[in-house]
């Protein structure tokens, strides 16, 4: 590769980067139907290998799609309102073990001054104002509504999504192929190369830790909701969608399972029941889900997907945070093939110096560069 194509590059790079950072609110609606048209892509190529045409098996897939999410919005958000005023109405309860009982205890067990403010009023206030909105459906629309633009922005933003989807999975193969063809030819195999191991990077991660999450939130809600707690199954489902960090998500739902069966029931049984319906999906996450759905090849630490989703929500908004694991899987797969390059250069098998071996005896040998790959 030429300096001059470098620096053309690297200066493409910094215009896609630029345009990104200004067009982030207009571009999320379009980031979101990529993310789904990525997702389902090889749905759209099983069906067309079923002799039927990309039109009409995007239009199955899409109507699918759109009938499941109707059914499960209907059920969903009515349920999950009855949860969160379930958790309204148990929030007195809670701060007064909190300040009779959590409180005092740990005060005298580490010699602490923990000393709560009057949260009893904070409780009151919401309680009240939950009542007067109606539920959760009422306060979104009315905070939505007290903006005309911003009503007419968030509509359009939302009929933005489904039929960019539509459009962007019946062309996806044409635009990766339109793609392809504008790479410079000096770096298309290289390009190539990487795009590949980045899909499977990328797609093998978003498609197999969807999995993971879904059937632990469904696994944590049944169990729960077994064991007679009363938000159960809201406890359930956040535990379930931040499990693509591990341990996060057991973590989180064992402690907030525990405190509300302790308070809900003042027993220790239902505790342990928590704990063992969080160590039973652990084992299940650990030796059955992630082997099975997600697979030992991914190559993303958790620590690169949690800095990824900060540093990209920090630097483009929402926007950034939809584009963070797909730039982390690329760059993850960059560093990967910088480094085996790297351990192919001259640089790398240069040393003059004395080497330690393996064996740990000191040799004057110089190490033989590694085969170009």
């Amino acid at each position: 590769m030429s300096a001059a194509l470098r620096w053309q590059l690297l200066a493409l790079a910094l215009l896609v980067g630029a345009l990104l950072w200004l067009l982030a609110p207009v571009l999320t609606p379009f980031a979101i139907a990529a993310m789904f048209a990525y997702l389902f892509d090889p749905l759209v190529d099983r069906l067309q290998r079923w002799r039927l045409g990309r039109g009409a098996a995007t239009t199955l897939v899409f109507l699918g799609l759109t009938l499941l999410l109707i059914l499960v919005l209907l059920w969903l958000i009515p349920y999950l309102q009855h949860q969160v005023a379930t958790v309204i109405r148990r929030l007195p309860d809670w701060i007064a073990w909190l300040q009779t009982d959590a409180v005092p205890w740990l005060n005298a067990k580490f010699d602490l001054e923990i000393d709560l403010p009057d949260v009893q009023q904070l409780a009151a206030v919401l309680q009240q104002h939950w009542k007067e909105a109606g539920g959760l459906a009422a306060n979104i629309l009315a905070t939505v509504s007290k903006s005309g633009f911003a009503l007419v922005t968030w509509s359009v933003h939302v009929l933005i999504v489904p039929v960019a989807f539509f459009y962007l999975l019946r062309d996806w193969r044409g635009m990766i192929a339109h793609v392809h063809d504008l790479l410079p030819r000096s770096i298309e195999p290289v390009a190539v190369r990487l795009a590949r191991e980045s899909d499977e990077t990328l797609g093998g991660f978003l498609r197999g830790q969807l999995s993971v999450m879904i059937a632990l939130g469904v696994l944590y809600a049944i169990g729960l909701f077994a064991i007679g707690l009363d938000i159960g199954p809201l406890i359930g489902i956040i535990a379930g969608l931040i499990s693509f960090v591990p341990y996060l998500g057991a973590i989180t739902g064992v402690a907030m399972g525990a405190i509300a069966a302790f308070v809900q029931y003042h027993d220790w049984v239902h505790v342990v029941g928590v704990l063992i319906i969080f160590g039973v999906g652990h084992l299940i996450e650990g030796y059955v889900l992630v082997p099975r759905l997600v697979g030992e090849k991914i190559g993303l630490h958790p620590l690169a997907v949690i800095f990824a989703i900060l540093a990209g929500g920090e630097l483009f908004g929402f926007l950034g945070v939809l584009l963070a694991l797909p730039v982390a899987s690329v760059a993850m797969v960059v560093l990967r093939y910088l480094h085996e390059r790297y351990r192919a250069s001259e640089l790398y098998g240069s040393g003059r110096g004395p080497a330690i071996g393996v064996s740990g005896k000191v040799t004057t040998e110089t190490p033989a560069p590694a085969k170009q790959p």
